[in-house]
């Protein structure tokens, strides 16, 4: 089973940007996407079925325009979970969950720390958030989460650690949450098969940072730990230029 995760930047300006003749080329069985920045009406969504997706889930915002996650699938999954149950979480539209037998895939947008009030959101989300996914691992104990962590995890993970180390998305307390999430049961599945340095999956659109590859590499696909042995390749797609973040992929047996 083929996987991708997606920040599009918003779906109807990636469609635009020849986002479906990619997706069919790339043709994963799932495809999770984070800040459509959509609600399901505003899309024309007949294209995403003809291009194989049949079935395809959302979960937006309250607030349009803003934030949001979707997942499109070639079968059917057996169940689909909309949001955390957590309301303020679920008010910006950053979690849905589809289940395959044993296997459950999450697209998750975790918030940014845009200012100082954001940073404290992201704080509580992080915490609520890590609480949530241990307590879903007793029940669905196959749980790959994909998507924007909007987080840096080491400084091999971001272009320049040092004038960076104080910056919202490679902050200490930040980088702490993300290896204590890890280290709780899941793998950070790139690096499970890549550990070399200069590969990211966002550039700021300013100083063209994508052409210098000055970027951060903030988006994953954390496996819990019992999928270890089942992990085929793990990659970032970064020729995909639909939004400032690029793709990333995660092979699994299933």
């Amino acid at each position: 089973m083929n996987i991708i995760s997606y920040n599009v930047n918003g779906i109807r300006a990636a469609l635009n940007k020849g986002f479906i003749d990619w997706l069919q080329s790339a043709n994963p069985d799932i495809i999770c996407i984070q800040e459509t920045k959509a609600m399901v009406d505003q899309v024309d969504t007949a294209i995403i079925e003809n291009a194989g997706y049949k079935y395809h889930y959302w979960f937006s915002a309250q607030k349009k325009g803003y934030s949001g996650v979707a997942i499109f699938c070639k079968n059917e999954p057996d169940h689909i979970e909309y949001g955390t149950g957590i309301d303020y979480m679920d008010f910006e539209g950053r979690n849905l969950r589809v289940d395959f037998g044993d296997l459950s895939v999450m697209s998750m947008y975790l918030p940014s720390g845009s200012n100082v009030e954001r940073i404290d959101f992201k704080l509580k989300y992080m915490a609520d958030f890590h609480k949530y996914a241990n307590k879903l691992r007793e029940t669905r104990p196959n749980l790959i989460v994909c998507g924007d962590y909007n987080i840096c995890h080491e400084a091999i993970d971001i272009h320049d650690p040092v004038r960076n180390k104080n910056v919202s998305g490679f902050l200490p307390v930040e980088r702490e949450w993300i290896g204590n999430f890890i280290n709780s049961g899941f793998i950070d599945t790139f690096r499970h098969f890549n550990k070399e340095p200069h590969n990211y999956s966002w550039w700021s659109y300013r100083a063209n940072s994508r052409a210098n590859n000055k970027g951060w590499r903030l988006d994953y696909a954390m496996a819990s730990q019992p999928l270890q042995e089942k992990l085929k390749r793990a990659v970032i797609l970064s020729e995909a230029v639909h939004s400032d973040h690029c793709p990333i992929l995660v092979e699994v047996d299933h």
